[in-house]
């Protein structure tokens, strides 16, 4: 129904299909097709049930069962929309009654003229707009001024102007009288995607079964009876407006959760996953679709020692930096390949990663979030600290390199110690980093270079075994 104020303006049907694509980004791109029925000439058309969270100028129109029919003059987003407040703003000046409860009970209605309402919209020098919170002021028909009076008004009608839902009006101009349909697009704000995994390790650690989900989350003012709904992943640019997230062998490869669910494509630089089936999203609703599945994935388990991963570009001097005890991180890494049963380009989101105990229970081993991801590209979850194996780094001496005096760089000696108190074996990763122009000597087993600047040592432990590893590093300018 078109509301009041629209009265004689031609109303759009409801949509006859709507597909929707959501971006990571929290907006969304809204494709419609309506039918209209239009008269020769100029009219207006108008169209209701609109996203309140529109992007006003990114709407389009255009005719499907007759492509050139009519043209667009005029395109007006309407959103003042009727609440208390903005019928008594527009209601200053008018008539009002009034009924307010006298302390010893009874009634009064009073009937007189709006001189201020409790709300009262002034303009900035600059041509913005401010509130400032007035009280209401009532002026009695016996020229008396009553200041915040509470109780019931009336007014007389609706003011011109007010419209129950936000609305696009489009003044058009036909050139035959007829049904059209026609395609309406837009953007909106307050929609918004993001994608969810649970990973289930076996007892060993060594294959994990892994399940994605989409959550959406529609806050922008409407619902939708989606016919096809699409999800865009990828970091799409746009203009920021000032002031305005067991046992080995191969188990099944990596699916769409079920039939009819997500199948998914490489667009442009992007992805895009498309559901398979109709959907509904409403306003203020948070919905969970299932993604993916992927079964029995190999997974291994690295513990990582990193001193220095947080002092890039460090210059060596008297003072410490990454030494003393540090227990190690506990990563657990999967390529997405289909070779592992996986191989579906991940979108960004958060992982929990869940192991089975010696029950049979699954217990929470830690999270991490990861970024999208291609196929066959390494995925590396951080989910803790070991509790039972400690590393402790020392320097152990430090002298400056000195020529006439001056300095031009210095030697140092490092110590670290890898203690391991689990009754069973394991490896540690320990990374060095160095900057400048350094080079290692003596070091007690021989690292693998990784880059130009670090190094790495694989250290394997025994059952409550204690390794030392030492090098000297001399750096100069």
């Amino acid at each position: 129904m078109v509301n009041a104020i629209l009265f004689g303006v031609t109303a759009a049907l409801q949509p006859n299909t709507t597909d929707l694509t959501i971006y990571n980004g929290g907006f969304a791109l809204v494709k419609e097709q309506r039918s209209f029925t239009l008269k020769s000439g100029i009219q207006e058309v108008a169209v209701e049930d609109v996203a309140q969270m529109i992007e006003a100028n990114s709407v389009a129109i255009k005719g499907i069962s007759a492509p050139g029919s009519f043209s667009v003059l005029e395109q007006n987003y309407q959103y003042d929309l009727i609440s208390p407040l903005a019928i008594l703003n527009k209601a200053v000046g008018s008539e009002i009654t009034f009924t307010r409860i006298l302390p010893n009970g009874q009634k009064e209605r009073l009937t007189g003229r709006l001189m201020s309402s409790p709300t009262s919209m002034v303009s900035n020098e600059d041509g913005g707009q401010n509130f400032t919170w007035n009280g209401m002021v009532i002026q009695t028909s016996d020229g008396k001024v009553i200041l915040n009076p509470t109780g019931e008004i009336e007014v007389n009608s609706i003011p011109n102007g007010l419209i129950s839902k936000p609305t696009l009006v489009w003044l058009l101009e036909a050139a035959t009288a007829g049904m059209q349909t026609v395609e309406l697009s837009y953007l909106t704000q307050g929609v918004n995607w993001k994608s969810d995994y649970v990973v289930s390790l076996d007892a060993a650690g060594k294959f994990a079964d892994v399940k994605g989900w989409v959550t959406l989350t529609n806050n922008c003012g409407t619902s939708f009876n989606v016919k096809t709904l699409k999800l865009l992943a990828g970091d799409v640019q746009r203009v920021q407006q000032p002031g305005r997230g067991g046992s080995g062998g191969f188990g099944a490869p990596m699916n769409a959760a079920a039939k009819n669910e997500f199948s998914e494509e490489s667009f442009a630089d992007y992805h895009l996953y498309t559901l398979g089936r109709p959907t509904t999203v409403k306003n203020k609703e948070i919905k969970q679709v299932s993604l993916l599945e992927g079964f029995k994935v190999p997974f291994t388990k690295r513990l990582v020692v990193d001193p220095m991963k947080y002092y890039t570009g460090y210059r060596p001097s008297e003072g410490e930096v990454g030494t003393g005890i540090i227990k190690p991180t506990i990563q657990l890494q999967m390529v997405n390949s289909k070779a592992n049963n996986m191989g579906m380009p991940l979108p960004a989101g958060t992982v929990k990663v869940y192991q089975t105990d010696s029950s049979g229970s699954l217990q929470l081993l830690g999270e991490d979030r990861i970024d999208h991801t291609p196929k066959d590209e390494k995925v590396t979850l951080t989910v803790g600290r070991a509790f039972d194996i400690s590393v402790e780094r020392k320097r152990t001496d430090f002298k400056w390199y000195t020529v006439n005096n001056t300095r031009h760089g210095m030697t140092e000696m490092f110590e670290v110690e890898l203690r391991n108190r689990k009754e069973t074996t394991e490896t540690v990763t320990l990374i060095e980093r160095f900057w400048g122009e350094f080079s290692i000597k003596n070091p007690s087993m021989e690292p693998k270079k990784l880059d130009s600047n670090t190094y790495e040592f694989s250290v394997t432990l025994k059952p409550n075994e204690v390794k030392k590893v030492t090098f000297t590093v001399e750096t100069r300018w």
